[in-house]
């Protein structure tokens, strides 16, 4: 599942990458926010038996909710668009599931692991981060902040995130899990239900073209945000 936004140029080579996966990839699913690029025109270009649809909401939380309820495999496997991610590590998320994980959750500080893109400052946050989930949820996450994961599609009514089909709200805000903190409010909802995670080494590349959207210290308050929001809602959900 591949959300997007103006990522053209990155598809004409991530595309092909994945669709070269062996054992092959039931389906790619690229989930667009109404890019003014030709996102998918390019996708269906470059991989004709791609399934493309359009986010029914703003926010990298609704791309991704609405590619998991469109997912037709038992595995799901979250995967970003500007060529960071190694598809040929697609294979080891999917063993790490059969071999008995709820949750295959990538990380680049494990043994095998890396990035070429990190820098100082976000690894220090990230750091602090993965010490305070941890902390909350029990958990012994080393990269709480990597968006490279994988996990069993059935496990989806667990997580309760937004529904997809509720329209944007009037005022613009966005539904909580719609935002970049989707990624956090997964990892937490992972953790509170006790299910089994495994984390899988993963190298993250820089991104090829364009222009991230990672803001170090904006993001870094919402991850915390939500670590704290969603620790709150597990706790509720107990009593």
């Amino acid at each position: 599942m591949v959300p997007t936004r103006n990522e053209a140029r990155n598809l004409e080579v991530v595309l092909p990458q994945i669709a070269a996966v062996r054992p092959a990839v039931h389906e790619i699913i690229v989930v667009d926010g109404n890019s003014t690029d030709d996102t998918i025109g390019t996708a269906r270009r470059t991989l004709p038996w791609v399934r493309c649809i359009t986010q029914t909401r703003k926010g990298k939380g609704n791309a991704m909710a609405c590619g998991f309820a469109a997912a037709t495999g038992d595995v799901v496997v979250m995967f970003d668009a500007d060529g960071s991610a190694d598809p040929a590590e697609i294979p080891a998320f999917v063993s790490a599931l059969v071999a008995g994980a709820d949750f295959a959750k990538g990380t680049r500080f494990a043994a095998g692991g890396g990035s070429d893109d990190i820098t100082l400052l976000r690894r220090t946050g990230n750091a602090g981060l993965n010490s305070v989930a941890n902390a909350l949820f029990g958990t012994s996450y080393t990269d709480l902040c990597y968006g490279y994961n994988a996990f069993w599609a059935d496990l989806l009514p667990l997580l309760e995130l937004p529904d997809p089909g509720e329209p944007q709200p009037e005022d613009g805000t966005m539904l909580w899990g719609d935002g970049f903190e989707i990624e956090t409010v997964l990892n937490c909802r992972i953790a509170a239900a006790g299910l089994k995670i495994t984390e899988v080494p993963s190298v993250e590349k820089q991104r090829m073209f364009g222009e991230t959207n990672l803001r170090t210290f904006a993001d870094g308050t919402r991850v915390l945000r939500t670590l704290l929001s969603e620790h709150r809602r597990a706790d509720k959900r107990k009593s």
